[in-house]
């Protein structure tokens, strides 16, 4: 109820504030005065990222090899037979010596929980852990339920599809040793991003999000959990009481709770977990759906705790307040479009006064193509010409994925009741289609062999024919 009244509350305010003053001045200067704050900041967060990593080369980073805190693996799986295995075989091959794997079967109904206990009898550093039918759904509950076993200074958490590579931990680790550092997330590559468009356009969304967490971090802002390949200090945990078992991005949800306790989180850009691309359209909404409406209804839950917080720092407040410009300005320019046209249509303005609302909604659409396009260039060393095509693409894929999620999610959390719907992301697609492919170039080949092994006889035959003759 919390929520609704809030969401309310902001998309009334600024409807009536729209409505009234078109009559005496033109709003969309404030909707360009809004995209001008993030243009300033973005801008100084990639001034600063550049300070940084010019500082660094100059003085490199001491590693103090004495922090080897132990660090438990959780890898939550529902219904992942089909990649698990190979998961936690990847996991295992991490050069970190001090480390244990839980693995978490969630009330699966295919075979996850038997693969996950022949996993405990083969490796000793496996335990599995397998959840009843009858216990709270979601990711939250699941990770609650693994900590109570869990021997680790640090909690390192997985998705069921993650591989990295063997030096994963030993980057990762030397970022949580600060005592204010509660927490450390890792770079996210999309690992099939050549498969079709909607995975290619995936990863440079994950290569933008790479870009804005790296300024974030330089800054010292409110740097984001992403939920696979996070590292969390057991004290941090403890502090804020866990996962929230109430939430639907259990994630972002941390993070929040960790800077309103005065936690500091950083983004290392040096580990990177690798995680299955989603090939089709309808899941894809479906995950993106569950992030967005996780997203607003955190910050609605927590914006009077962000507020009155004394230990969350100011930078962590201004940085929060700048990301969360970014929904605001979607449901403004909509706004601004369907408010100006209804005078039009009922002749209370002239139809020239929608033009600079057109012209703001393109400038919106170029600041993402450049941010896309200098993200490409910086993170994944694409040629010029090629991040030109894929930003173009990948800003069309932004605008009708989230513009339209904006507008439903703020419609859900008005007039729908909430719920816990997770939104599972589908997992070993990738896997299954190769298994498909290699099945099926194994039954051609054998149609091969049979049809030259025919012909082989036929030709023998009548070469026997002939010498009888």
């Amino acid at each position: 109820m919390k929520e609704r009244v809030i969401l309310f509350t902001i998309i009334f305010g600024l409807g009536i504030f729209l409505y009234i003053f078109q009559s005496y001045f033109n709003t969309v200067w404030g909707l360009a005065f809004l995209c001008l704050c993030m243009t300033i900041y973005a801008l100084f967060t990639n001034l600063a990222y550049t300070l940084k990593k010019r500082i660094l080369k100059k003085y490199p980073q001491v590693i103090n090899e004495d922090y080897k805190p132990f660090v438990t693996v959780m890898i939550p799986a529902h219904n992942e037979e089909s990649v698990i295995a190979s998961t936690i075989e990847n996991i295992l091959q991490m050069d970190y010596e001090n480390f244990e794997v839980i693995v978490i079967d969630d009330r699966s109904t295919d075979n996850t929980a038997s693969v996950i206990k022949d996993l405990e009898q083969k490796y000793i550093k496996v335990k599995a852990l397998i959840r009843q039918q009858g216990a709270l759904p979601g990711k939250s509950a699941v990770l609650n339920d693994a900590f109570k076993i869990a021997r680790g200074d640090a909690v390192l958490v997985f998705d069921a599809d993650a591989t990295v590579d063997t030096d994963f931990l030993s980057k990762l680790v030397p970022e949580l040793e600060p005592k204010d550092v509660g927490a450390v997330q890792a770079r996210k590559v999309i690992r099939n991003k050549n498969q079709n468009l909607l995975t290619r356009c995936q990863n440079n969304e994950y290569t933008m999000d790479t870009y804005f967490q790296a300024g974030r971090d330089s800054v010292k802002g409110a740097v984001e959990l992403r939920g696979n390949g996070e590292l969390i200090k057991r004290e941090a945990i403890e502090d804020i009481g866990g996962w929230n078992n109430h939430t639907i991005v259990d994630d972002l949800d941390m993070s929040t709770r960790l800077h309103i306790k005065g936690w500091d989180v950083r983004f290392c850009i040096d580990a990177v977990v690798y995680e299955e691309g989603i090939t089709y359209l309808r899941p894809l909404f479906r995950q993106r759906r569950r992030w967005l409406e996780g997203t607003i209804r955190r910050y609605l839950e927590y914006s009077g705790s962000a507020l009155a917080s004394k230990k969350m720092s100011l930078r962590a407040r201004l940085d929060m307040a700048a990301y969360i410009s970014e929904f605001i300005m979607p449901l403004w320019f909509i706004m601004e479009i369907l408010i100006r046209g209804f005078k039009i249509l009922a002749k209370d303005a002239p139809p020239h006064t929608l033009y600079s609302s057109i012209i703001i909604g393109l400038v919106i659409g170029v600041g993402f193509f450049l941010a896309a396009r200098y993200s490409l260039r910086r993170y994944d060393y694409m040629p010029r010409l090629d991040a030109i095509f894929e930003a173009l693409e990948t800003s069309v894929y932004l605008f009708i994925i989230w513009f339209p999620l904006v507008l439903f999610i703020c419609f859900k959390i008005l007039f729908m009741k909430k719920d816990m719907e997770w939104g599972k992301t589908a997992h070993g697609l990738v896997m299954e289609e190769e298994a498909s492919i290699k099945a099926f170039i194994k039954k051609e080949l054998e149609k091969t062999k049979q049809y030259t092994k025919e012909y082989t006889e036929k030709i023998k035959q009548k070469i026997t024919e002939k010498g009888e003759k």
